[in-house]
């Protein structure tokens, strides 16, 4: 596969598993479409054509030749000059590593250059997602304003593109897949709980321990655990809207979302705010785990790039499973 592939690859993959689902989506990007065609021509010259096609800015190619072979891959969950010093070492040196040959891309989980600067723009995917759950649209939407605002101010300052200077002197290719990865882990774990069907959250808990990537984190001090709420109670409605979206969103939201029926949502992380304000709103709230659940989202991705003959090198956390019936 070339670099290109790769990368519209996971943005299919993404689009499929969006929570919203493909038509929303479809929607979004000809709205988008649209708007840009009304644009000056100042403004064009400003704009990002990649938001033509790609609803998920957090991820993209920071560096290397969209044409090039890819036959080897570092994947982790973050980047910075160490990992791909790691990723630079073992190309030079292959007899050192697993595989043989040259690493030919440095792929990692969350944003950084670009994607790191445009992920306040995936957080709007939170609102549609909330709406599927009865959270009225409106109100979704206006929490989600505030927040959304918040983290672009946060992501502001942030010296960005470190690592992807990094990876160009180092002669690396680097991409960043964040959204589309999470947006698996979402839709996985919704077809599970949907086949499933926990009555109470000690059930849920079960469910979610049986996933092998939460099984090894358990085994790490990183497991699931229950933030809000208690293994007795039901879990009622389960929302799956702390999983995607690029961050979290706003911590307003759990009022709404008991009001809409939600009895249980399930997160990676979650931070004291947000859980004080799920215990007033007497919402349970599972944390299935951060880098356990984006290794899940990675590692759904990965499968499909090991079917075409890449080599996966695991480094920065990734923990590496592949799928099979049994673990499914």
């Amino acid at each position: 596969m070339t670099l290109q592939q790769i990368y519209n690859l996971v943005i299919e993959m993404g689009i499929k598993a969006d929570l919203r689902g493909v038509k929303s989506v479809e929607k979004h990007l000809k709205l988008v479409k649209e708007k840009y065609a009304k644009f000056s021509k100042e403004e064009k010259a400003e704009f990002d054509e990649e938001k033509l096609k790609n609803p998920y800015l957090d991820t993209c190619v920071l560096c290397g030749d969209l044409n090039k072979q890819i036959k080897r891959v570092m994947v982790g969950i973050d980047v910075d000059a160490g990992e791909l010093m790691v990723a630079k070492y073992l190309s030079d040196n292959p007899s050192t590593s697993s595989g043989r040959g040259p690493i030919d891309l440095y792929i990692s989980h969350h944003p950084t250059g670009k994607a790191l600067a445009s992920l306040d723009e995936v957080m709007h995917l939170q609102a549609e997602v909330l709406a599927n759950y009865g959270v009225p649209i409106n109100i979704a939407e206006s929490l989600l304003k505030m927040r959304i605002s918040e983290v672009a101010r946060g992501i502001s300052p942030i010296n960005h593109n470190k690592a992807a200077m990094a990876a160009k002197n180092l002669g690396l290719a680097l991409m960043c897949v964040h959204t589309p990865a999470d947006n698996l882990v979402a839709s996985y774990l919704k077809r599970i709980i949907e086949r499933e069907k926990p009555e109470y959250v000690g059930d849920l808990i079960r469910i979610l321990k049986e996933i092998p990537e939460y099984k090894i984190a358990g085994k790490e001090a990183a497991g699931v655990k229950i933030f809000a709420g208690d293994k007795e109670n039901h879990c009622g409605k389960i929302a799956l809207t702390e999983i995607t979206g690029g961050t979290e969103g706003s911590a307003k939201i759990y009022e709404k979302l008991a009001n809409a029926g939600v009895g249980t949502v399930i997160g990676m992380h979650m931070s004291e705010e947000h859980k004080k304000e799920a215990e007033a709103s007497h919402v349970n709230v599972v944390i299935a785990g951060h880098i356990s659940s984006d290794s899940l989202g990675m590692n759904l991705f990965l499968d499909e790039l090991e079917k075409k003959g890449i080599e996966i090198i695991p480094a920065s956390g990734l923990i590496r499973v592949k799928r099979s019936k049994s673990n499914r």
